[in-house]
């Protein structure tokens, strides 16, 4: 098994290599004549990113907020727990009204003050141009009276507060020319170039209230490639590089500049089924591909232990997650069942069902290095008991999801399932029959019932109870085969000072990082 698994990665690796040097994009960044150093008191840094962003408009985006651009009423800390931000406190006044007091002192990258009524404005354009937001908020008024805003929900919804931790609630200034490529916002630093897809350029913001940001400028690149952005950080080209492959770190780890920060993340990597496929409604079929999926394996051989297998949506850390095991890998079983739902060998040793051979498209891409790998994997295992697969890697996999149903049937997705502490929002996105994370058409009534129960309900324990009674049916109908539970892999130059990646993926520049030259 390992010696298999070892002549498909480093066939992957060698193709990836060759596709990343030959990249027009990934070469400009390595022949780059610039370098990063600091000359003086001006200090600059360069952060690599692997997913690129088209728009700045932070009510479409996520990037404004983790690029330190905007900023949301609160935040979720590292214990995953809820803070003030942009709000300085907060009361629940009945089970449908909740009154926000912002900061005093806040000002946006024009110099304007932050009040209430700018802030009533921001959530209004939020949830006129983003109906996943209006979805999720359900705030039905607005009051604004000086620094004091009002916001009343359309039914009791004790989520509400963490619903505000999403980014695409940071607040700006709505009367901005042109909120895609120059949005003014509060954070410590403002944007002065925007290159679609390519380049993020800024600079600090003075008037910052937290303090006077420690970089004078940052620049955030994006590369699909993994191979680009780990030689991008060894070439001194960028002082941070997000989203290493696990296969790669070697050249990072050895240099006496560089280092590998690995964190436990809030993210699940799992197989999405189209259940618009009529095989793949099938639970049997379901449950025989999830039987192929060796977690242990893709643990220790794909992720090179920067990972845990998973049993479940949610991280076992988490007080919402099962406590039931997950499901082991058994090929025999998996074939039995697929026998089971109808299907035999024909003469080439591939399952077929009327004539009809069982075969998948197997979609993946590159953003998370690992998961092209685990494709890859997974065609050999569907192999082995005569299942075809064939695997495709596309560039962008949220449209390719929404805009081409009918060319995938499975995917090698990731999403973070517990983003703001809370188990409820990857319920409702993955789950809900209009879910923005929900491009396979999930729709079971039971879990939707759970999932309304869940949304009205404040007590912890029975949080608790509903979650994990959504994940008993999750796992028992096959919805998601969750695979494994990833670890953040950043290089960082030893030059920065003052920051290290955290579990909250949300969070990335912000005004105390620093470089020491």
């Amino acid at each position: 098994m390992k010696k298999q698994m070892i002549v498909y990665i480093t066939i992957l690796m060698v193709g990836m290599f060759l596709s990343g040097c030959l990249s027009e994009e990934g070469t400009t960044n390595i022949q780059r004549e610039t370098g990063n150093q600091s000359s003086g008191d001006h200090k600059s840094l360069t952060v690599l990113f692997s997913f690129a962003s088209s728009s700045l408009d932070p009510h479409q985006d996520w990037m404004p907020v983790p690029a330190g651009m905007a900023e949301t009423l609160v935040k979720v800390d590292e214990n995953l727990e809820i803070q003030p931000w942009l709000a300085e406190s907060w009361e629940q006044i009945d089970e449908r009204t909740w009154v926000f007091n912002i900061r005093e002192g806040v000002k946006f990258h024009d110099g304007t003050s932050v009040d209430a009524e700018a802030v009533k404005a921001s959530f209004e354009r939020a949830m006129e141009v983003n109906r996943a937001v209006a979805s999720t908020l359900k705030i039905e008024d607005m009051e604004a009276t000086g620094q004091a805003l009002t916001f009343i929900t359309s039914e009791p919804y004790p989520a509400l507060l963490t619903e505000l931790v999403h980014t695409n609630t940071a607040v700006i200034k709505v009367d901005a020319e042109d909120i895609g490529t120059q949005p003014i916002a509060t954070g410590p630093f403002k944007v002065t170039d925007f290159t679609p897809q390519v380049e993020i350029q800024l600079e600090r913001f003075e008037d910052y209230w937290d303090g006077m940001p420690n970089l004078n400028e940052v620049t955030v690149t994006f590369n699909s490639d993994s191979n680009v952005r780990s030689l991008a950080l060894q070439s001194g080209e960028a002082d941070i590089a997000f989203h290493l492959s696990p296969e790669a770190l070697e050249p990072v780890e050895l240099s006496e500049d560089l280092r590998i920060e690995s964190i436990t993340s809030l993210r699940a990597h799992f197989l999405l089924y189209n259940m618009q496929h009529p095989a793949l409604q099938d639970h049997n079929v379901r449950k025989a591909l999830d039987l192929i999926v060796n977690r242990p394996v893709m643990v220790r051989e794909i992720m090179n232990g920067h990972g845990t297998q998973a049993n479940g949506p949610y991280n076992p850390d988490l007080p919402f997650a099962t406590e039931q095991a997950g499901d082991t890998y058994d090929p025999s079983l998996a074939e039995a069942l697929l026998i089971d739902a109808g299907y035999d060998k024909n003469e080439a040793g591939f399952m077929q069902k009327d004539g009809e051979p069982l075969s998948f498209t197997l979609a993946t891409y590159q953003g998370r290095p690992e998961l092209p790998v685990i494709a890859q994997y997974l065609q050999s295992e569907a192999a082995a008991i005569g299942v075809d697969m064939n695997v495709v890697t596309v560039e962008n996999i949220e449209s390719y999801l929404w805009e081409q149903q009918d060319e995938w049937d499975i995917v090698t997705y990731s999403n973070m399932t517990a983003p703001r502490g809370d188990g409820g929002y990857f319920l409702n996105v993955a789950y809900g029959p209009d879910g923005s994370l929900n491009p396979g058409h999930i729709h079971i009534p039971e879990l939707n019932d759970i999932r309304q129960q869940l949304n009205a309900t404040a007590d912890r324990e029975e949080r608790v109870a509903l979650q994990q009674a959504a994940t008993a049916i999750i796992q028992d109908e096959i919805l998601h085969s969750f695979m494994l539970y990833p670890h953040i892999i950043v290089g960082v130059h030893e030059r920065v000072t003052n920051w290290r990646p955290g579990a909250v993926e949300y969070y990335i520049i912000d005004h105390k990082m620093d470089v020491a030259w």
